[in-house]
């Protein structure tokens, strides 16, 4: 059934929300005028100022409805939901503000897009609403930022290109960082510090972080790889630092094995780590990387040490790279798959702004506008990966 609104972003005032917002609607004055749009976020003050600036930014007069809403009413998320057929959100942590939206699209049968890296979030979502969504039509599709959607259509594309050219599909596929350039955001570091806060009291929370399989619990299991330590690269040559999107990409990769069997065997394996190049520098900086990646582990669950990074170190919520950063960031990822007959073949992913925001923004606001214009009316509902449905 038609709805008010083609897509609405939610969180359009938040540092993501207003480079999407941006994005969006110059893609769909562009390309999809025919689309309807709406903002939505706590402040009508904030909202109008988002949009005058967004107007300046790219030489439009933006008249976008704006739509005062608190992501955690419940009545607000409704009414939210179904006034649009497609939601981005863009509110995190997803943990904490996310779920009323997440709930009432799967109950209006509002298709969903949104960019977070919260497996634990994930995980919650799937217990409490797959079936709800099921029921009403709903399309859920999370992770589609830099987490997961290159990882996850990587390895999507490998397998094709692979079942082309050699009749079977990649055992093993291996992502390698080898290149890229850009910051976090305070809401990012939010995100990562509400979860390891609530993972040093919360058992079951240490369990699905760990678990490659927390989203994808009807594949057949064999023993992952997941790399904690600096080691040299047994599938190109050079050294491996840590990864740390590699726990949230593995499990979204593995869910899209367990939805398209016929692309995916039985005993797929899948792992992720950033190249940090040939020769004792590489060893050097890959060293670094794992430190500063098991400094901010450790202390983000220390409640002094988490103050002083909350405080001196890293960015505040709201905060993030300037314009310019953004514009200079990059990235290129290659996966690598290894038949089980032994052949060989690799795929690069390439992202040409920073990968957390520029980039990011590129892919949420394509995943909505394939939501809203190339989902079959029997697509049946459900939590989809971007890899299944995208």
């Amino acid at each position: 059934m038609s709805k008010k609104y083609d897509i609405v972003l939610m969180g359009a005032t938040s540092f993501v929300g207003q480079i999407t917002y941006r994005r969006l609607a110059e893609y769909i004055n562009n390309h999809a005028p025919e689309l309807s749009i709406a903002v939505a976020g706590r402040s009508l003050a904030k909202l109008t100022s988002v949009q005058a600036e967004v107007s300046k930014r790219l030489n439009l007069k933006l008249d976008t409805p704006m739509i005062v809403a608190d992501s955690m009413t419940e009545a607000d998320m409704q009414g939210l939901a179904q006034s649009a057929n497609v939601v981005i959100s863009t509110v995190g942590p997803f943990d904490q503000y996310g779920e009323r939206l997440v709930k009432a699209c799967a109950e209006n049968g509002t298709h969903y897009c949104d960019l977070t890296g919260e497996p634990n979030f994930i995980a919650d979502m799937l217990a409490k609403y797959e079936t709800v969504a099921q029921n009403s039509g709903a399309c859920i599709v999370h992770c589609c930022g830099f987490d997961s959607l290159p990882s996850d259509l990587g390895a999507y594309y490998l397998q094709q290109q692979s079942i082309e050219k050699f009749g079977e599909p990649c055992l093993e596929i291996d992502m390698r960082v080898n290149r890229m350039q850009g910051t976090l955001s305070g809401g990012t570091m939010a995100s990562m510090i509400n979860i390891v806060k609530k993972a040093k009291v919360d058992k079951d929370l240490r369990k699905t972080l760990m678990n490659p399989y927390a989203i994808a619990p009807s594949l057949t299991k064999v023993k992952q790889k997941f790399l904690t330590k600096v080691v040299e690269d047994d599938v190109t040559k050079g050294w491996l630092a840590p990864f740390m999107m590699a726990s949230i990409n593995t499990k979204v990769v593995l869910r899209s094995a367990m939805q398209l069997p016929s692309l995916f065997p039985e005993n797929f394996m899948y792992s992720e780590a950033m190249h940090m190049g040939e020769g004792s520098k590489a060893k050097k900086r890959a060293k670094n990387m794992a430190r500063g990646l098991g400094f901010v582990a450790i202390g983000s669950a220390v409640a002094p040490i988490r103050w002083v990074l909350e405080k001196f170190v890293l960015p505040k919520p709201g905060t993030g790279p300037s314009e310019q950063a953004q514009v200079d960031g990059y990235f290129t990822i290659v996966h690598y798959g290894k038949t089980s007959s032994g052949k060989r073949i690799a795929v690069e992913v390439h992202g040409d702004q920073d990968p957390g925001y520029g980039s990011t923004a590129k892919m949420l606001t394509q995943a909505a506008t394939v939501l809203a214009t190339e989902i079959a009316a029997d697509q049946p509902g459900g939590f989809w990966t971007p890899a299944k449905l995208l």
